[in-house]
């Protein structure tokens, strides 16, 4: 009996083990169902601001994973800007969007809660047509990062694949930069190069 009880008990914790396993992740929308193109959908960061030609990060993303990422930056959009045109970007029904918005909400003084509901209504229009969702953070204008957990619980939230602080170990490295907020093209190519890293082991189910 006490056997048995022992071979029971090894196998709870076996399957809890399991089941908290840090690899055991699951996204919406993967596989997508959804048909359309990659979009990188942002502000300035996506636009790549400060890049020479093709040096902006979705392109370099693109070359790096060999698929075309359309390019749907725009140069000063807050969070708000980006679902004032979501449907622009939900027509296209797009298979892969690489969602980064906030950086300028941060440096307008634009209330969290107001750029993370933007976020998360954005999130949920694209999830609507299939596709996948990359959300990319980017920090907070304060000392402390205050942006990164609520870019964590977000993504936790609508299971979508992470990557953190978009200019984490470039924007303290001036020889990575254009200026103070924007990277040059080997910063960018260093923000492409962790994206690359994030998506490679779903790319089979991505293509």
């Amino acid at each position: 009996m006490r056997k048995l009880l022992t071979i029971f008990l090894v196998a709870i914790i076996a399957l809890g083990i399991w089941w908290l396993w840090p690899g055991k992740v699951t996204y919406t929308n993967l596989p997508p169902t959804a048909t359309g193109p990659w979009i990188a959908f942002g502000d300035s960061l996506t636009a790549g601001y400060g890049a020479g030609p093709g040096g902006d990060y979705p392109s370099v993303l693109g070359k790096t994973l060999d698929v075309t990422i359309e390019n749907a930056g725009r140069n000063g959009e807050t969070s708000k800007d980006g679902l004032n045109r979501i449907d622009s970007i939900t027509s296209r029904k797009p298979r892969v969007v690489l969602l980064c918005f906030g950086g300028n909400d941060a440096l307008q003084q634009i209330p969290r809660d107001e750029t993370f509901a933007n976020l998360r209504t954005i999130i949920d229009r694209l999830q609507e047509q299939g596709t996948f969702v990359v959300l990319i953070g980017i920090r907070s204008a304060t000392f402390r990062d205050k942006n990164a957990g609520l870019f964590k619980d977000l993504a936790r939230e609508k299971h979508v694949l992470h990557v953190s602080n978009m200019l984490d170990g470039v924007l303290t490295h001036p020889n990575l930069m254009s200026d103070e907020v924007h990277p040059n093209d080997k910063g960018y190519a260093l923000i492409a190069d962790r994206i690359a890293q994030a998506l490679g082991p779903l790319m089979p189910q991505l293509r």
